[in-house]
């Protein structure tokens, strides 16, 4: 994940965080508890759009499909160390943001 080098840019990001999570209704402890959620549940399985699946439930669709298609679910097995990291969504498509901070929101072009 790239870093904010300008730190004018960070403040300002860092307050349209806090706007939006106050818009939102989510507190630091929501953002604690999604964080434990996801380190309790890793992803066992990722495919190469970012999917991801923790073995519990229903198999997703698109592991299905792979399956169906004859592809071994344990092609999109991930390793410990590779499920604590997650591959950028920008490597599947590209998307342009513009973050607006005189207004509230996120534009995309």
């Amino acid at each position: 994940m790239g870093k904010i080098v300008d730190g004018e840019a960070s403040e300002r990001l860092i307050i349209w965080i806090r706007r939006r999570m106050k818009d939102l209704g989510i507190t630091i402890d929501d953002l604690a508890a999604s964080i434990e959620h996801d380190l309790a549940h890793l992803p066992i399985f990722r495919d190469a759009w970012g999917n991801e699946w923790d073995g519990r439930g229903d198999m997703p669709d698109w592991l299905k499909t792979a399956k169906n298609a004859g592809v071994s679910p344990d092609f999109f097995r991930v390793t410990a160390s590779e499920s604590r990291s997650h591959p950028p969504r920008e490597t599947a498509r590209s998307v342009t943001l513009r973050l607006d901070f005189s207004a509230d929101g996120i534009k995309t072009d």
